[in-house]
């Protein structure tokens, strides 16, 4: 069965018909609930009322994904969901390159009107449930509400930079010369090269997913409504291949000084480390700028090495990607490891999904092995106790098992267990969620 039409998850569809709710699938064939939908999703986020424009363009997508509301009939509105929410699966790339279908949670909303009703609960166990029924081994969303999705399993996975630069204190200190060529590009001529770029930058970065063409679209400015303010600039490689772009939005200095500009790249999206470097370059060197902000960068972005003053840039971390593993054994065998190990996991899961006691076997050439143990862990193995959020941060090796060690989010069972998950899990780049969903 296509994704689109999986079922709503019927235990959720009974909780909310107990409390005269109805959960259901939206019709994408039927363009005035499709619009009413988005309206609710849009109201849900803060934002405007869409455009019939906008409107028109979701319509045209909106099939590609599994589109669920809920409905109130005693409203006077009775046709207008008062909760909404989207998935879809696509490739989540995992360490070592390879890939693990993976569930996208997107578009949780829930009326004001509707607070403390169970709803959100409904919708959340409710994708989960559909994943597994599915059997898709691993979920995902990014969070409004950090205090939220902890209570159901999912942890944060991969973390972002947002940078500020000044420029007047940069002195270049990456390569002098590059071999390709940059191009200011308009984004509908960009967009076919940028679903390829897109592509191959999840590709080779742990944390990312696979984009289709609306969601690369929307990210470059040739969907959506935020269109007229973005520009686009496109990295060519020495053989004229396309390799990397950028888009951004100038913004004129409140003060009046013409050279004082300040530029917020709002996607960098790189295919090779050159193409990278090459587009950074581009906006530290602006003319009348004074300022970069980069939100949404890679932990380990080069960028820093590239000012010649670490103190030209100032730096606030967030959250980005949230992950719920649903089957350890399928999840956990699907990436590859830093070092051979023997690690028995005791593995806490409230919905029972990833509940149990696992042994993962690493070996010296990456791969690993895990087999559900019902009795005493193997002699000589390092044991952990961690919930099931905590095991879904550490799976991208973005997050330190030591650290949630020492913070007694993970019990070590046996002495130096944490260290030993620490080498096995490490990942050779820090993971990062190339585009948000």
């Amino acid at each position: 069965m296509p994704l689109e039409h999986a079922p709503v998850d019927q235990t959720s569809a009974q909780r909310l018909a107990q409390a005269g709710l109805e959960f259901r699938l939206i019709d994408a064939a039927d363009t005035d609930e499709v619009d009413r939908w988005v309206q609710a999703d849009h109201r849900g986020f803060l934002g405007a009322r869409p455009a019939p424009e906008l409107l028109a363009e979701i319509r045209d997508h909106v099939g590609r994904r599994r589109t669920v509301a809920v409905f109130d009939a005693a409203s006077p509105v009775a046709d207008y969901p008062v909760a909404t929410t989207q998935s879809w699966t696509s490739p989540l790339t995992v360490p070592g390159g390879g890939s693990i279908d993976h569930w996208s949670v997107s578009s949780v909303t829930v009326a004001p009107t509707h607070r403390r009703r169970g709803i959100a609960r409904a919708l959340l166990e409710g994708e989960l449930r559909a994943a597994a029924q599915q059997g898709v081994p691993i979920a995902g969303l990014t969070v409004s509400e950090t205090t939220i999705y902890g209570r159901y399993g999912f942890g944060v996975a991969t973390f972002a930079d947002s940078f500020e630069i000044e420029t007047a204190r940069v002195r270049w200190t990456g390569p002098e010369t590059q071999p390709g060529r940059l191009h200011l590009i308009e984004a509908e001529q960009l967009l076919p090269d940028a679903v390829r770029i897109a592509e191959a930058a999840a590709a080779r970065q742990p944390g990312g997913l696979g984009y289709d063409e609306p969601h690369v679209g929307r990210a470059v400015g040739a969907l959506g409504d935020n269109r007229a303010a973005l520009r686009t600039v496109r990295y060519d490689d020495a053989e004229g291949r396309p390799a990397g772009f950028a888009t951004y939005e100038l913004a004129s200095p409140e003060d009046g000084d013409f050279a004082k500009h300040i530029v917020t790249v709002r996607h960098l999206v790189a295919a090779t480390d050159e193409a990278q470097i090459a587009l950074w370059r581009y906006f530290l060197e602006l003319d009348l700028v004074a300022t970069v902000r980069a939100p949404e960068r890679p932990v380990d972005d080069p960028v820093l090495w590239l000012l010649g003053d670490l103190r030209a840039a100032k730096i606030h971390r967030g959250d980005s990607l949230w992950l719920r593993i649903i089957d350890v054994p399928v999840a956990l065998e699907a990436r590859r490891y830093a070092a051979a190990a023997s690690i028995v996991l005791d593995v806490d899961d409230a919905y029972g999904f990833a509940a149990g006691r696992f042994l993962l076997e690493t070996a010296a050439d990456g791969s690993g092995r895990v087999e559900r143990v019902d009795g005493e862990a193997p002699a000589g193995a390092a044991s952990v106790a961690l919930s099931i959020a905590d095991l879904s941060s550490l799976y991208l090796g973005g997050v330190s098992p030591v650290g949630l060690a020492r913070a007694g989010r993970i019990a070590e069972l046996t002495p130096g267990a944490a260290l030993v998950l620490e080498r096995a899990f490490a990942a050779d780049r820090a993971p990062w969620l190339v585009f948000g969903f």
